[in-house]
């Protein structure tokens, strides 16, 4: 049975009670836009998914605001049931990306069962305003090509003599307080920082090809320092979640390698509905029949978009070295986890450059690895490249290191030769954009670049 102020009349002016159900990015950013100050709201708790070790800490006083002087603790999305009835629950906020509709409207019955209101924020109040014309480009699942395609657009705005910014949604894994706003501008503000291998899968190749890089929690604060130091801003947005800053321009990927997830995942679909031009990615590996379908589910979903076809050429260091021989590959860890590919450009490369074998990584696997399979049953015989703390960047590395294969071929956009001692070789895999027609992105941003 509940207790009495459970069954309280929601409207009789007590504070509401919530929940926010993140992954350590969209819910802090909800928390900041839309109930730091508010004191008809106390925000509980948030809860934790998707990446390991945001669990059982604590949301900062610094950050959290005088409304909350000691913080606001972050527990296990499993401990969501109880949580509702326990600390009587009025709404839970669901603010994370890349899940199927299915799966949040499991969340939705299970909080709904428990007499709490299941609520989703939308743009309209949680979108910020810059000063300086911003570009988006988001996607409707994670690894569909968003962060070549800013890589590119960033570079073209250089020829250009645009002064760009990139800012990244949020991978706060580490001290939340110090990374309030972080400004990366070369590859030693990323070890002093601490930075995790997907954050540094993220952020190296914008460094590498001069950009400065923004990201962290305080994103009201990120957006001001960045606009005093850029003419345009470029969001490079994570999983397939919408911008957290109004853009002028929306660019949005789908991915024929994964025909019909357009409109399966959230907020996948709210992002292909909201684009101003749809790019169909990686055109270079898909079938003609499969390209076809995401185009038509795409005019069908949004007329108004502009559809446009982009490449994902692969390029591998020295194929030479993989041709008949044992290879482990190693991919984009939230690539081939939360964004459910068997295998990425890393087991693409190595089959093209006609490896002898693809070694399954699996009867190598130290536990904290083996968990990540479990997990991720989906996953082929390749490696993901997880190293959200330190214990599991040492399990990425004992994994390698005991595996009898000859070389490794590394997909993941960080330098993992930098990160970890590996015993043997590391060939690396790139992928970059590429247009595939003309005219094409090239001349919708020139034309974008005329109004602004």
């Amino acid at each position: 049975m509940k207790s009495e102020r459970s069954r309280r009349d929601p409207h009789c002016g007590a504070q509401t009670r919530i929940v926010i159900m993140g992954a350590a990015g969209r819910d802090f950013h909800n928390f900041n836009q839309v109930y730091r100050h508010n004191s008809n709201v106390e925000v509980v708790a948030f809860t934790a998914a998707q990446i390991s070790g945001i669990a059982n800490r604590f949301y900062p006083p610094s950050l959290a605001g005088p409304l909350y002087p000691e913080g606001i603790p972050i527990v296990d999305e499993t401990e969501l049931d109880t949580l509702c009835q326990e600390k009587d629950i009025d709404q839970v906020i669901f603010a994370y990306s890349d899940v199927t509709h299915r799966q949040v409207m499991h969340l939705a019955s299970r909080v709904l069962a428990g007499g709490a209101d299941f609520l989703l924020l939308g743009p309209q109040q949680t979108m910020l305003t810059a000063t300086v014309p911003v570009i988006a480009v988001s996607a409707v699942r994670t690894g569909c090509g968003k962060s070549q395609t800013s890589r590119w657009l960033s570079k073209l705005l250089q020829k250009k003599s645009f002064t760009v910014a990139v800012i990244r949604h949020p991978m706060p894994y580490g001290d939340l307080e110090k990374q309030a706003v972080q400004r990366f501008a070369t590859l030693d503000d990323l070890t002093q920082a601490n930075c995790t291998v997907e954050e540094r899968e993220e952020y190296e190749p914008h460094i590498n090809v001069g950009n400065i890089v923004y990201a962290g929690v305080d994103y009201e604060k990120i957006v001001q320092q960045a606009q005093q130091e850029a003419d345009i801003i470029l969001w490079d947005g994570g999983n397939n979640d919408f911008p957290f800053i109004r853009p002028d321009l929306h660019l949005v990927l789908v991915d024929p390698l994964r025909p019909g997830d357009e409109t399966t995942h959230h907020p996948g679909e709210v992002v292909l509905r909201m684009a101003d031009i749809v790019i169909i990615a990686k055109v270079d590996a898909a079938e003609d029949a499969n390209i076809q379908k995401v185009k038509e589910t795409a005019q069908q979903v949004n007329p108004q978009a502009l559809i446009i076809q982009g490449k994902s050429p692969i390029v591998l260091d020295q194929p030479e070295l993989i041709r008949d021989r044992r290879v482990l590959v190693v991919e984009d860890g939230p690539t081939t986890t939360h964004g459910g590919m068997a295998y990425g450009a890393g087991y693409i490369a190595a089959t093209r450059a006609q490896a002898k074998e693809i070694v399954d990584p699996r009867p190598y696997a130290v536990p904290e690895i083996a968990k990540i399979y479990e997990n991720y049953p989906h996953i082929g015989s390749v490696l993901p490249a997880m190293g959200y703390f330190p214990e599991q960047l040492k399990a990425l590395e004992t994994t390698i290191n005991q595996a009898e294969v000859d070389v490794v071929v590394a997909a993941t956009p960080s330098n993992l030769g930098e990160l970890i001692e590996v015993n043997k070789p590391i060939i690396r895999a790139s992928y970059e954009f590429a247009e595939a027609q003309s005219p094409g992105l090239t001349e919708q941003i020139e034309a974008f670049l005329e109004k602004v």
